[in-house]
């Protein structure tokens, strides 16, 4: 230790630095090695301060250590000599993972001999000074600087920094002077321009789908994926991501790939057909087809159906609705079932590789963290390969055998599963097969074939990356670089497909499309619009940590697209008769009613204002109480949009002593005194049903048992769901289709349901005007 210390020190580490690098196991070793390289060139004492300096700074950046002894001599042998230098030389290997590497393509990639004269500094400056004369001699010291030095630093790659400021220090005082007083004061900052109005109104006006849009906290999804919060690597350098596997055949697969792609990036949304998407999903449909669309790229949607006794035709069919509902074509949709035949014929070519073998021990067997080696591991290739053919014909019992891959996993669990029997009948395939591929074996193969480029996936799978890897370079195929982000979960629910499947068994909801359930269906069928979900996604972003949201978050999206999109119209959910008496019998208005009040363009609808209306029970108290602003028999109430204001004249009860009718006059709201609240109201209304949710559960995360310890199932709130089977509604609705949406003012949100009849329409309330101030 004490002679590490000493090496450290030697090349001019501070005592603290070298003791801080001896604490770092990996980065002590790399240093002494890159030491050592460098004494053979210029003895124990030749290895100065800048050249350890460049050593210390090129291992700790260092990633392939392979390459540590061939730029530890290139420092050495003084051809980096800069950290400019250094930087390109850390590129150019990392661009260039095979041996051997060019020597003169490393030379002139990291400016090795090229000399910067003074002279050719000069003239450089010379030359942006003059480029920027009239704005320098205008703004003087007030003038960006470093602009000066971008453009002179561009012009001489190789130059060294501080000499080139010294220059334009140099050529800016001989231009203009020195400081002034006015020169030291500092510039006043520009102020902001108030946005107008009319232009917010533009900008709301302009949410897309496809992520295309600013949540206003942040950047768009379309921006951060074209940006610098996702640095992933450009098509065709896969190598240069960490962790990523290098082989021989490795660089001209990758030349291949390119001549199909043409550099194109190519994603995948690969779901298993076997449930309903949830939110979840969203994010991982925006981030797939969202970053391929930012890029000029394509996505694939893939199912992955490899697993027939869970699959359904329905799934299928409403994964893909769910898709294009949030505003995505895929490039094409393919399956994992195209490729049967292929992934049959790899599994026997890694069988003859060595890679793979036939084993007759059940999973439960292999459970659990390290298991010894399967005693039929080392079983000879023939013998594997006849047992593997017989498993194809059907000649096994299920559960008899499987195929394994000879792969250690993170994890500590041995040999994953490649191939397994199953006497089921496929959807596509039917039974031609009854032996199925596991996901461990599809999925990289998959990406493999269909030459993705970046194949990204949800945090959990970050412990099959190698084995992903170990996969395509066993086989000796195209291999796509995976990345993993933060899966999205939601507070208040559970997206299991086996917990929904039970939430569905108990009568607990209708069906995965039920509206309190945060499936796709579920949110469309309430009336979520698909921009709103799209913006949520964007909102939340795209990061590498897992984030659990609130509901009310995305609740708070939907409400920004729907006061944009929603038509206003009048409902009444608890009506009470109100007769005004002061009208004739058949007295009949037509009342003008906009469809959207802050912009009166975009259309209205009539609405009767007969002798009878009705109006909200709640709109109405009998005895007044302080603050309440409405219809009492003291406080008159103005009708919206009607121009009247009216005055109760008498309360009618039923035996019960229930209000059930109202007796009132009304006059013209241009006469009356200005009353202290407008309420809605209906005339000759439409009979609904209306159905309002609320939270499914009662706690935040039903699954934890330290907040629900009796199960999920325990949780359920009975409150989520209330149907008025009653409610009012005005005229103009009469026409609207499944999923339109409307504004009932002052009551909420509402989209029509699908359970809706030519007789009765049903409304599902997607969330009320404002958020709950109940909600955190």
């Amino acid at each position: 230790m004490a002679d590490t210390m000493t090496l450290f020190t030697s090349i001019g580490l501070s005592e603290q630095k070298a003791k801080e690098t001896l604490k770092n196991e990996a980065l002590s070793s790399a240093l002494k090695d890159a030491i050592t390289q460098a004494q053979r060139v210029h003895g124990p004492s030749g290895v100065d301060k800048a050249m350890g300096t460049l050593l210390y700074s090129m291992v700790s950046r260092l990633k392939d250590l392979k390459r540590l002894a061939f730029l530890s001599d290139s420092i050495a042998q003084r051809k980096i000599c800069t950290e400019l230098q250094l930087a390109a030389a850390l590129d150019f290997v990392k661009g260039h993972p095979q041996d051997p590497i060019n020597q003169k393509e490393f030379e002139e990639a990291c400016g090795v001999g090229v000399v910067i004269t003074p002279e050719q500094i000069e003239d450089a400056v010379e030359s942006v000074i003059k480029k920027h004369k009239e704005q320098l001699v205008k703004e003087r010291y007030h003038f960006n600087m470093g602009l000066l030095m971008g453009e002179a630093r561009a012009a001489l790659k190789w130059a060294d920094g501080k000499v080139i400021k010294n220059e334009v220090d140099m050529q800016v005082l001989h231009l203009l002077g020195p400081k002034t007083e006015a020169d030291l004061e500092k510039k006043p900052k520009p102020q902001k321009a108030k946005v107008a109005e009319n232009e917010v109104k533009l900008k709301k006006e302009e949410l897309a789908v496809n992520g295309e849009v600013t949540t206003g906290e942040g950047k768009s999804l379309m921006e951060q994926l074209r940006g610098e919060a996702l640095k992933f690597h450009k098509p065709g350098e896969n190598f240069k991501t960490e962790g990523y596997v290098v082989t021989p055949n490795t660089m001209s697969l990758i030349k291949k790939h390119l001549e199909i792609t043409g550099g194109q990036i190519r994603t995948r949304f690969p779901p298993e057909p076997n449930g309903i998407l949830h939110i979840g999903h969203a994010k991982a449909i925006n981030f797939n087809f969202g970053y391929a669309k930012a890029n000029n790229g394509i996505c694939f949607l893939r199912y992955d159906d490899t697993n027939p006794e869970k699959e359904e035709e329905k799934y299928f069919t409403a994964i893909r609705d769910m898709v294009e509902w949030l505003g995505y074509k895929p490039y094409d949709v393919t399956h994992a079932s195209d490729n049967f035949q292929q992934l049959y014929d790899l599994a026997v070519d890694l069988i003859r590789r060595g890679h793979a073998y036939v084993c007759h021990q059940r999973g439960e067997e292999l459970k659990g963290h390290n298991v010894p080696p399967s005693p039929w591991r080392d079983r000879p290739i023939e013998e594997s390969l006849v047992l593997f053919e017989r498993m194809k014909k059907g000649l096994f019992a299920e559960g008899e055998a499987t195929l394994r891959m000879k792969m250690v996993m993170e994890d500590g669990k041995m040999d994953p599963v490649a191939y397994r029997i199953k006497y089921t009948a496929h959807h596509r395939t039917g039974d031609e097969w009854c032996i199925y591929p596991t996901y461990d074996y599809t999925h990289c193969l998959c990406d493999s074939i269909e030459n993705i480029t970046h194949s990204l996936c949800t945090k959990e799978f970050q412990a099959r990356r190698s084995s992903y890897y170990w996969l395509c370079n066993a086989l000796d195929v195209y291999c796509p670089v995976q990345w993993e982000y933060g899966r999205l979960n939601l507070t208040y629910t559970v997206v299991s497909k086996r917990k929904i499947i039970r939430l569905v068994e108990t009568g607990v909801v209708r069906d995965w499309d039920d509206p309190r359930l945060f499936t796709l269906t579920a949110l469309r069928r309430r009336g979520f619009p698909s921009e709103a979900v799209n913006n949520f996604c964007a909102r939340v972003g795209v990061t590498v940590s897992q984030t659990t949201t609130e509901p009310h978050l995305l609740e708070s999206c939907v409400r920004e697209v729907l006061n944009d999109t929603a038509p206003r119209a009048m409902a009444v959910l608890e009506p009470l008769k109100v007769t005004i008496t002061n009208l004739p019998e058949n007295s009949q208005s037509d009342v003008r009613v906009p469809d959207f009040p802050a912009n009166e363009a975009k259309g209205s609808h009539t609405v009767p204002f007969t002798r009878t209306i009705f109006i909200e029970q709640s709109d109405f108290r009998e005895v007044m109480e302080k603050g309440y602003k409405r219809l009492t028999p003291e406080q008159p109430v103005g009708l919206r949009h009607a121009g009247y204001v009216i005055s109760v004249q008498k309360v009618i009860k039923d035996a019960q002593g229930k209000v059930v009718e109202l007796e009132v006059n009304c006059c013209s709201s241009e006469t009356a005194e200005k009353p202290k609240a407008f309420i809605h109201w209906v005339g000759q209304p439409l009979v609904c049903e209306v159905r309002l949710y609320e939270k499914l559960f009662l706690h935040k995360h039903p699954e934890d048992p330290s907040e629900v310890p009796k199960g999920f199932l325990s949780d359920i709130n009975p409150h989520s769901l209330q149907v008025i089977s009653s409610a009012l509604v005005d005229t103009s609705v009469k026409g609207a289709k499944v999923f339109d949406k409307f504004q009932f003012e002052r009551v909420g949100y509402f989209s029509l349901d699908p359970d809706s009849t030519a007789d009765k329409l049903v409304f599902n309330r997607t969330v009320t005007l404002k958020e709950d101030p109940g909600k955190i």
